[in-house]
């Protein structure tokens, strides 16, 4: 079994999702830790890579192979051309006796056995078998067939070292032992190869793939993307993979692998499967008493490919040894060693199997850190997929609730096996409780038993099991479900910089927006206070009277809005929709209490969070604009950044250390050019 990360040793005994009770070991005990389900051949090393066999061969190689099969092609023509030309001979076919003389049964007589040529089953001097008949003819015309194009060949190379290696193979072509070597492997061929297979179809899935490569294409703008997308919807090709999946419907079923017998009273099945020594089967197991069932199968393996292992069988042999009575470790050390062809006497899952059906990929963005060898409750270790918070992850099934098999994004290809991670609702259930014992432990640091909650803290923290709905689904963060978007060339992305202050977003706008004033432009705010002088209405501001920026406030159409010098201002997110349709990127400075409000609407902003440097680069930064903060003000500014990551860094797409304000300039650039050229993760609702 494999994971993207090799994870530490085993996890606890424990038959509860939710954690150790009644006994159980912790994670404080010294007792023997134990998994509930053991990978039954997990290799050794982070991970395992299937090996694709290819056969490489040299462009000289292949020149001389293409120039040999011409040699032989023309060979062949010249000896048609010279039985055309001796017309004068009797032709016996012309002959009407001689066809009523073919048609009569042949008399029977002895054959001198002078003239006979090698019949099958007789040997030559060493001993070798040699066909007869028919076939050694063949065997030695196409064996002259091969000498001539290499004398072919070797009349039309110039180098030297061409010419000797031609020389060398002619030799071993003239040469009896190789004659009959010859013979015999073209005699064991026709017999153990009547006809060639086809290779066996990859996926019997053909349809679902096409249609989720319309989905990620629906939005591209590029010429390929159009092309390949018209290309996908032609009906022509639409049936030619339908008819693709049904026919590997047919190859990929078990049915030739897997046989049905009586074994001690019990009706049982054989299955077979091919193990490579680097490819893991896939599959865990579990005890049950004195037995061992098969409690998961992992996609990506050798088992979930095959069908024929299924969750509920109980594994009775493998290659014929016994395997009822041994632990999971026990079965994992046998299988570790087993290689090749696999037999298992497994007594089919009682429970009933439902037909097969396609699996649509969900890919969600992580919301935290994950370490299943800091997991006690992960089912099998070994499986665990370890993820940070922001990485994407491709879910491909959600069969188990609590555990769904995953793979993290730029892994798939080294990662052949499925990944462990845990279920959105267990983990929210679970984060609730928690909170819940954290905030009802009166020995937890800065925490007060005695002390007054409100009304909101107690719905935060207040955990009842029978409800299982005891939280705020925004309070505790898992995962959110993602999907690819490639911006319009008309529609830009609006750009919001979130950070603390004396982060330098501002100066960082006002350069965008002196350098490219085409590309780059602000909302117009609205205000309640009179116009002065200068200013024109939509211009520097949108005039309004109180009552209609409260009534448009009320309305929830201003994605920030505050009060100063008691009069109202604000950014309304048609304001912002403004300069979206004009072609232009419209840059926005916000607090992040605004961010839930600009995230809801269907702007689709792309936000960078501009993290302070260290305290003493931030002082250095800061005193050339002839500022002097405090110690004390500095480590303030530092705890608010890190406050802002915490509480809304779910909402972030990048972050950007500004540590020296033209590198990070720089990086704004890179980061805003790049919305042009790669499509980026939104939230599928945003989609919809």
């Amino acid at each position: 079994m494999i994971t993207s990360h090799q994870n530490g040793g085993p996890g606890y005994v424990t038959e509860d999702p939710m954690g150790p009770e009644n006994g159980t070991e912790g994670p404080g005990s010294g007792a023997k830790l134990q998994q509930r389900e053991r990978a039954v051949d997990f290799p050794p090393g982070d991970r395992v890579v299937g090996t694709v066999s290819s056969m490489v061969q040299g462009s000289r190689c292949s020149a001389q192979m293409e120039r040999m099969q011409q040699y032989q092609e023309e060979l062949r023509r010249k000896r048609e051309e010279d039985a055309n030309k001796g017309k004068h001979e009797i032709d016996l076919n012309a002959s009407l006796r001689l066809k009523k003389l073919a048609q009569n049964p042949a008399k029977t007589g002895i054959d001198n056995p002078t003239f006979e040529a090698p019949e099958a089953g007789k040997e030559t001097k060493d001993g070798s078998p040699l066909p007869g008949g028919d076939t050694a003819q063949k065997l030695k015309l196409e064996l002259e067939d091969l000498l001539e194009a290499l004398r072919r060949v070797q009349s039309c190379l110039v180098d030297t070292q061409s010419q000797a290696d031609v020389a060398l193979v002619l030799g071993m072509l003239h040469k009896e032992d190789f004659q009959n070597a010859f013979t015999i492997h073209s005699a064991v061929t026709q017999q153990m190869q009547p006809r060639g297979s086809p290779p066996l179809p990859l996926t019997a899935q053909a349809q679902g793939l096409c249609l989720e490569v319309q989905y990620i294409l629906q939005s591209s703008q590029h010429k390929e993307g159009v092309e390949l997308s018209n290309l996908l919807t032609t009906p022509h090709l639409q049936a030619l993979i339908q008819a693709h999946d049904r026919v590997a419907e047919q190859e990929l079923e078990p049915d030739p692998e897997e046989s049905v017998i009586q074994y001690m009273g019990e009706t049982v099945k054989l299955v077979r499967l091919e193990k490579a020594g680097d490819m893991p089967l896939g599959a865990t197991v579990r005890n049950e008493m004195d037995s061992v069932v098969v409690s998961r199968v992992v996609k990506g393996g050798t088992a979930e490919r095959s069908g024929l292992l299924a969750e509920g069988d109980e594994i009775l042999q493998i290659n014929g040894v016994p395997v009822r009575g041994k632990n999971v470790n026990e079965v994992h050390d046998l299988l570790t060693e087993m290689h090749g062809t696999l037999t298992f006497l497994l007594i089919p899952s009682s429970q009933k199997k439902t037909p097969p059906h396609r699996e649509t990929v969900m890919h969600v963005r992580a919301y935290f850190n994950y370490d299943p060898s800091d997991d006690p409750y992960v089912p099998c270790r070994e499986l665990g997929l370890s993820f940070r918070k922001g990485d994407i992850l491709h879910i491909i099934s959600q069969d188990d609730p609590n555990w769904w098999q995953a793979y993290r994004e730029g892994d798939e290809n080294n990662q052949p096996l499925a990944g462990l991670v845990p279920g959105k609702s267990f983990q929210q259930q679970r984060e609730a409780m928690k909170k819940t014992i954290v905030d009802r432990n009166p020995d937890s640091p800065g925490k007060l038993w005695c002390s007054k909650k409100n009304k909101k803290q107690r719905k935060k923290t207040i955990y009842n099991p029978s409800s299982n709905v005891d939280y705020s689904a925004h309070d505790i963060l898992t995962y959110d479900e993602m999907a690819l978007y490639h911006q319009p060339a008309n529609r830009k992305r609006p750009i919001a910089l979130i950070g603390p202050p004396n982060s330098g977003q501002d100066e960082l706008r006002r350069r965008l927006l002196s350098i490219q004033p085409d590309r780059f432009a602000t909302a117009v705010p609205h205000t309640t206070r009179s116009p002065r002088i200068h200013e024109k209405n939509g211009r520097e501001y949108h005039f309004v009277n109180r009552l209609a920026f409260e009534t448009d406030d009320a309305a929830g159409k201003f994605i920030e809005s505050g009060e100063y010098d008691r009069n109202l201002y604000g950014t309304s997110s048609d304001s912002v929709r403004q300069v979206i349709n004009s072609g232009r990127i419209c840059l926005l400075c916000l607090h992040t209490k605004s961010l839930r409000v600009l995230w809801s609407s269907n702007l689709k902003p792309y936000v960078i969070f501009l993290a302070p440097p260290s305290q003493e680069r931030l002082r250095t930064l800061l005193a050339k604009d002839g500022k002097n903060p405090k110690p004390e003000e500095l480590k303030e500014l530092m705890e608010k950044a890190w406050e802002m990551e915490q509480a809304y860094g779910h909402l972030f797409d990048t972050a950007i250390v500004n540590s020296e304000p033209e590198t990070a300039f720089h990086e704004l650039l890179r980061l805003i050019d790049k919305l042009d050229t790669e499509p980026q993760w939104v939230p599928s609702s945003w989609l919809c």
